[in-house]
């Protein structure tokens, strides 16, 4: 017969567990799926400066770039066909994220992270091996599928499989690694832009298959989390067992407890992508929604996929664009790093206010130097070129330490384990869509805005600035099923979502 079951949750009671090198290990496996989007990122920017690849691709931009005189420094990489090679990408990782979302929820996290593995292996080798431009694009909706799949599920299982307390350093490892990917990216264009004989962007693209395919491999043997076993399995003795070993401990009970409660709610709901609509969780569905866009609109894709041309636009030669794309790169692993082992004790509001006023002021001087610097035709003398370089390195240690990492760890912490797969798969697909209007519209917004592309930029960098000093809660340290708390504890979002309630009540069917 119907009855009801009422469940009081363990509002104050702290988990029990250490951080084993088992979670380390599997982490670092999972966290792969970064250095595949890193080093995409990366390559992608690279290449693009590469005369041999421009003239064998993108003839126009080739001639425009060495023949035309009367074209403004601003203007000279401005194709569409050039930025479909960037963010043709991003609209195929835009949908194949909401196929993920139903493949982990109803098979696991381990199952997305291995498909995306390879397909990004696939798109690796078609790129590689690219004859004319058509091959190149399907290469590059391959790797979109892969890194939708990825990045849906990496992030998600990063957050799941961390004790509380060191959850945001373990999941800020994920844009660690997209920042080492980068870097490598960065490396080997460098290297590969000196091959004789104009193949080297031919090496570039098909390295990618390298980080793809020790994720597809190590996929195999990672352990499944505990928070998608109990969504998929009545098995309680097994997710028992499963969390025993990740924590490094026998006494679970706390964390097992709030896992039946999470697991029950879940099972409840039929459609995720309805229900997020609901009002209790609209701080949950703003957020899946403005954290990735702000994100975009930070401009540090216009650094990351187009760093080479940017250096190029204000004079530097072919080797030294790409040569200074590989120091920003390691600005941004450093400081991605440095946000790692603070982000727990400091919490995440403070890096982000922090870091969107440090990206703030430099973005304002950038525009100004390159406004009263640069004209349209010439370039920066070396001094001033080295200026804009080391302002530039400033705004992506702002980003490393803040926008880069939390942008991914405060959406893959905040959902209920009900709408956890749905949350995640609109976070992705928001920061692909914005990825693509960006990456699609950067260089024709350079060309028309000149140096005030970084004004733009930067006034988006206050207004999120702002949204996150009013209206984003504090979430450090709060296990990830109790997370719904700081909603109702908060001052705007507690007229939505409803007061403080410490009862959870479930129906459940009775023998």
């Amino acid at each position: 017969m119907a009855g009801g079951l009422v469940v009081v949750a363990n509002e104050g009671e702290q988990y029990h567990g250490k951080l084993t090198c088992f979670v380390i290990l599997a982490c670092m496996m999972a966290a792969m799926g970064g250095v595949i989007f890193g080093y995409d990122i990366g390559i992608s920017g690279g290449v693009t400066s590469m005369e041999p690849f421009l003239k064998k691709f993108f003839h126009d931009v080739y001639t425009k770039m060495k023949e035309d005189k009367e074209v403004s420094n601003y203007c000279k990489f401005d194709s569409q066909l050039l930025t479909s090679f960037t963010s043709s990408l991003y609209v195929a990782g835009l949908f194949a994220t909401f196929a993920a979302s139903s493949v982990t929820r109803a098979f696991g996290r381990k199952p997305s992270i291995l498909l995306g593995g390879a397909n990004f292996l696939a798109g690796a080798a078609l790129g590689g091996a690219a004859s004319n431009i058509y091959m190149l694009i399907f290469g590059r909706v391959l790797l979109g599928v892969g890194v939708g799949f990825a990045n849906q599920a990496v992030p998600l299982y990063l957050s799941e499989m961390a004790p509380s307390k060191y959850r945001g350093g373990i999941n800020n490892s994920f844009q660690l690694s997209v920042g080492i990917g980068v870097l490598i990216a960065n490396l080997i264009n460098y290297g590969t832009e000196k091959v004789k004989g104009g193949w080297g962007w031919r090496v570039s693209l098909a390295m990618a298959a390298v980080p793809a395919s020790i994720l597809t491999v190590g996929a195999f043997f990672l352990p499944e989390t505990p928070n998608s076993l109990i969504q998929r399995t009545n098995d309680h003795e097994k997710v028992k067992r499963t969390l025993q070993r990740v924590r490094g401990t026998d006494d679970v009970k706390a964390e097992l407890d709030d896992l039946i409660i999470a697991s029950a709610i879940s099972k409840t709901i039929k459609h995720p992508f309805k229900n997020i609509l609901q009002n209790k969780y609209r701080p949950q569905l703003v957020m899946s929604i403005a954290i990735p866009f702000f994100q975009q609109v930070t401009g540090i894709n216009v650094i990351a996929f187009y760093a080479p041309i940017l250096f190029r636009t204000i004079g530097l030669g072919e080797s030294a664009a790409l040569l200074s794309a590989v120091v920003t790169g390691a600005v941004g692993i450093a400081t991605t790093a440095m946000s790692m082992l603070i982000v727990d004790k400091v919490g995440r509001r403070g890096l982000l206010i922090f870091g969107g006023v440090q990206m703030f002021v430099t973005q304002m001087i950038v525009g100004g130097l390159m406004g009263a610097k640069l004209g349209d035709h010439g370039g920066l003398s070396k001094a001033w070129a080295f200026v804009i370089l080391v302002l530039i390195c400033i705004y992506v240690a702002g980003f490393g330490l803040s926008w880069g990492p939390l942008g991914w760890l405060i959406p893959s912490e905040i959902f209920p384990l009900e709408i956890r797969s749905a949350g995640q798969s609109i976070t992705v697909a928001v920061n692909f869509l914005f990825t693509f209007l960006v990456g699609q519209t950067f260089l024709a917004m350079l060309c028309h805005f000149k140096f005030g592309i970084f004004f733009f930029f930067g006034v988006w960098v206050a207004i999120m600035t702002a949204f996150v000093y009013l209206f984003l809660p504090e979430t450090k340290n709060l296990p990830i099923e109790k997370m719904e708390r700081v909603w109702r504890e908060h001052w705007f979002w507690k007229r939505i979502v409803g007061e403080n309630k410490n009862e959870v009540t479930i129906k459940q069917e009775e023998a």
